[in-house]
């Protein structure tokens, strides 16, 4: 939840600033809260700490592009896989592979939903470029939010100290495969 919630970025639109700026908007609702922000969030985790059985989270980037072109990388109605995926992973249905920034699909169960749900071949190709995970991007993001978290008055720790575990998760997966674009295959995603 602090990792995806609490350092949601929100980009503004020219028609508002002139220039778009993207600026982090935690849980997109930043603008409505009636507390202070270090309170919301302290009543989110201690929420959560008291949830049985905390319910799986998904994060899915609808406007990905391609690092070479600037393409979107999805179709828009690819999230009709991405629910089912969804669904059946809840269900328990389907595992997800381990990455640092979190459990992504594999490919072997994407591809027959593709088929199934849109009548269209999911290439094995495409879903690398959509799942590699991109270190530098990733590390950038990171950053920002730790410079806005830190301006927080009274954020409680274990915000930070959950954000720079992903930062040392992606450093170390940097490390160990040598390279700032790592395919989902590295993480048995294929």
């Amino acid at each position: 939840m602090v990792i995806y919630g609490g350092c949601l970025e929100t980009e503004t639109t020219f028609a508002i600033t002139e220039k778009p700026k993207v600026e982090i908007n935690v849980m997109s609702l930043q603008d409505f809260l009636s507390i202070p922000l270090a309170d919301y969030i302290r009543n989110y985790l201690r929420f959560g700490e008291k949830l049985v059985k905390p319910p799986l989270i998904f994060a899915v980037n609808y406007f990905l592009r391609d690092l070479r072109t600037g393409e979107f990388l999805t179709d828009k109605l690819d999230k009709h896989v991405w629910v089912k995926w969804m669904e059946l992973r809840v269900n328990g249905d389907v595992d997800a592979v381990e990455t640092p920034t979190g459990r992504i699909p594999r490919w072997k169960d994407l591809a027959p939903l593709f088929k199934q749900l849109l009548g269209k071949e999911y290439p094995l190709e495409d879903y690398k470029r959509q799942f590699t995970l991109r270190i530098p991007e990733n590390l950038e993001k990171i950053n920002r939010a730790l410079a806005f978290w830190r301006g927080v008055l009274n954020v409680p720790g274990e915000v930070l100290e959950i954000i720079e575990a992903q930062k040392g998760r992606l450093e170390k997966a940097r490390q160990e495969f040598g390279k700032d674009y790592i395919s989902p295959e590295f993480f048995g995603g294929c």
